[in-house]
């Protein structure tokens, strides 16, 4: 039987998959920078007091330590038997913010006040949680890199009522997002069809269907001018259009121009995207693995998942 170690701040914590219920033993309790400043007060209140035997000053130096001994129970109490939940991650490209969001559960009728969810020194949230409720507190984490990513771990802590104390948690869960390449910002005609027979690609200069984007070249018609990327302030792109006999694209590792790993999948994930859109038959090869043809959402979805988890071990 698996036992679960001692939770200590210094430690870092286990990957739990959650839900998890806040206890005594996983909450820690220290004095605020105010809390430290209000217990000198209380100390030179004390000293006075007896140096000049003034009655007065014992009142008020035990009133106000009894408040701070409330304030210290009721610290605690703001986050004691709370659930976390934490909520699937939607996948996103390279170089853009993921929002992860936990689901925070109140179970007792009393208000939990001031709750804040942090990781790190710069993403936080904040929230209040009325009695029996429940507040989803969301923190958005760019991700720079391809690949599945785990979040570091994060902690939930309150300092409410007084501010003399800061009660806090701290969680590792098992929860991570799957971050796509980043699609090159420069469209590239789709390569020539290199199928077998099966799904082979016949295509004609036409003007059914479009199919890609490339640079603008002298004489082309301002018809096929993508002005949506111009009005962008972006270099003048022509859109290109072709018949389409029942054929299939094939979207292949070793038809992409460039020659670094990610370089490579950078293009290849602009042409799923570009072939998603034009509304093309496509599929994706890549080393170790090959998408038969097709398209729709989920189609793209496991194409950008192939291409995000490439390399994987």
């Amino acid at each position: 039987m698996k036992t679960r170690r001692l939770n200590l701040p210094w430690r870092p914590p286990d990957i739990e998959a959650g839900p998890i219920r806040l206890t005594s033993r996983r909450l820690y309790i220290l004095p605020t920078r105010i809390g430290l400043v209000f217990a000198a007060l209380l100390f030179g209140l004390l000293l006075a007091s007896s140096n000049y035997a003034i009655s007065l000053g014992y009142l008020f130096t035990f009133l106000l330590a009894s408040v701070g001994m409330a304030g210290l129970f009721h610290t605690q109490r703001n986050l004691l038997g709370i659930v976390l939940r934490p909520l699937p991650v939607a996948p996103v490209f390279a170089g853009e913010a993921a929002r992860f969001k936990l689901c925070v559960d109140n179970p007792d009728t009393r208000m939990r006040g001031a709750l804040i969810l942090k990781q790190g020194r710069h993403a936080s949230a904040e929230a209040d949680i009325p009695g029996r409720s429940s507040v989803e507190l969301e923190i958005t984490l760019t991700q720079p890199r391809r690949g599945y990513h785990h979040a570091a771990p994060f902690n939930l802590a309150s300092t409410w009522p007084l501010g003399l104390f800061r009660c806090w948690s701290v969680f590792a869960l098992d929860w991570g997002v799957l971050v796509y390449p980043r699609p090159a910002p420069d469209p590239l005609p789709f390569p020539a069809s290199t199928g077998t027979g099966q799904g082979k690609a016949r295509e004609q200069a036409g003007e059914d269907e479009f199919s890609s984007l490339r640079s603008y070249r002298p004489g082309d018609s301002l018809n096929r001018i993508a002005w949506k990327n111009v009005a962008r302030g972006q270099p003048p792109l022509t859109k290109q259009f072709a018949d389409r006999q029942g054929e299939t694209l094939w979207l292949d590792w070793d038809a992409a121009p460039e020659q670094e790993t990610e370089a490579r999948l950078s293009r290849l994930a602009r042409w799923v995207l570009d072939a998603e859109r034009s509304g093309q038959i496509w599929g994706l090869r890549i080393p170790g693995k090959t998408l038969p043809p097709g398209r729709g959402d989920p189609h793209l979805k496991q194409a950008l998942d192939a291409l995000a988890r490439h390399g994987e071990i």
